[in-house]
């Protein structure tokens, strides 16, 4: 089981992995959403903010009111963001869920 400081690494990571393409990203989509990343294993939770193409402000702590909720076991999560897990098999089985609009979703998927 991965430790939510690893958890948070792996959040940070991801957000290093957008700003790197911020550009690109920022292009394709106008994407200003809240983002809450629930840790089941662990009972922790994350939340940011997508703005301007890149990923910000990640906090520990829930947001209620987040638009984009990630629901994920801590050892799934480093292995999304480090690229072990796919994404579509991992959102089709369960093991990461998203409440999020469909197209939210959709420009989530390409981000990961």
């Amino acid at each position: 089981m991965a430790t939510a400081e690893e958890c948070r690494n792996a959040l940070e990571k991801l957000a290093a992995q957008i700003a790197e393409n911020a550009e690109q990203v920022k292009s394709k989509m106008n994407f200003e959403r809240t983002l809450a990343c629930d840790v089941t294993d662990l009972g922790v939770s994350f939340c940011g903010k997508f703005s301007g193409g890149t990923l910000i402000d990640i906090v520990e702590g829930g947001n209620p009111n987040a638009e984009i909720r990630m629901t994920v076991g801590s050892d799934d999560l480093v292995s999304l963001i480090n690229g072990d897990l796919d994404f579509g098999p991992a959102f089709a089985s369960g093991r990461v869920k998203l409440k999020a609009s469909i197209m939210d979703l959709l420009k989530l998927k390409s981000m990961l």
